[in-house]
């Protein structure tokens, strides 16, 4: 399956995205006003707040609120989520880090900034699209996760909890080798859950598509899909990975990756809970753990 990846990054832009949110008919007066200032100073955008923006275009704040809610967004919060997202996948690393220099402890600035990106989860979490990936996982005969880079520690996390919960979950972190075979293997009846963020990784986007051509179930996990990744997920779980460095953060993908593993164990209590006890029993045969639970003839 070959893509055209150069007119793929085009269309991935943030000016076609921004314009792909457009109703049919436009928008007119003062909401233009607002699309105006979105398209030609992405970094203001990004970053300052609805009021700032309604006195750079002229208008009030309402009509910020109503264009967001025009572009498909519940509302500014949400809509300046993804504009800064993708602001930022535009950006090197180094820029990125520029992005955030700022006084203070830049240790303190990141607890805040995984508090806020936190919050933001929690405001916008939906409970029914975990609960169909958890299904879909749950129904799967076989089902892999694509995470490479920093970003494996969210997949192999999932991998590890999902496995421990009862079902046959693998996490695919090192090399497109491995990639293209796991991928090879996949059919309708899978699943496969891609994870990414900031510039994506373009392995990924590559699995997700063919994955979807094999009639495998595809979901993803990101901060700002791109067409290409959107178009071949069922689902796209919006996760906060802004920083305070050069580099993503994971504490919001860790907390969504908690709760789908905890919703998956709820699909099927008994089966969940076999599979904990036998992996119990492995471990106190292996002698893995420091710290034992009691039982009733050898009380700890």
């Amino acid at each position: 399956m070959e893509r055209d990846t150069v007119t793929e990054q085009a269309a991935d832009s943030f000016e076609d995205w921004l314009r792909t949110r457009v109703p049919p008919r436009g928008l007119r007066g003062k909401a233009a006003a607002v699309l105006e200032i979105l398209l030609s100073q992405p970094r203001r955008a990004s970053f300052e707040s609805a009021a700032e923006l309604a006195h750079v275009a002229g208008v009030n704040v309402a009509t910020v609120t109503r264009t967001a809610q025009a572009l498909g967004f519940a509302g500014w919060p949400a809509l300046q989520q993804e504009l800064r997202a993708r602001y930022l996948s535009s950006l090197s690393a180094g820029q990125v880090a520029a992005e955030h220099r700022g006084t203070g402890s830049p240790s303190s600035r990141s607890l805040r900034r995984d508090l806020d990106s936190l919050a933001l989860l929690n405001r916008r979490f939906d409970e029914r699209v975990l609960l169909t990936i958890a299904e879909a996982v749950a129904a799967a005969g076989r089902t892999v996760i694509v995470a490479d880079g920093s970003y494996a520690a969210v997949g192999l996390a999932l991998a590890h909890n999902a496995r421990l919960a009862g079902y046959p979950v693998t996490a695919v972190t090192n090399g497109d080798a491995e990639l293209a075979n796991a991928v090879a293997a996949l059919g309708a009846g899978d699943v496969l859950v891609a994870i990414s963020f900031w510039r994506l990784y373009e392995s990924t986007v590559l699995a997700a598509n063919v994955a979807r051509a094999q009639g495998v179930r595809v979901f993803a996990l990101t901060d700002a899909a791109s067409p290409a990744l959107a178009e071949a997920a069922e689902e796209v779980v919006m996760v906060p990975a802004e920083g305070e460095a050069f580099f993503p953060s994971l504490t919001a993908g860790m907390a969504v990756a908690q709760a789908l593993v905890t919703q998956l164990a709820a699909v099927d209590p008994a089966r969940t809970g076999a599979s904990i006890e036998a992996a119990e029993a492995m471990w106190t045969r292996f002698g893995l753990l420091h710290r034992r639970p009691a039982t009733p003839n050898h009380p700890s």
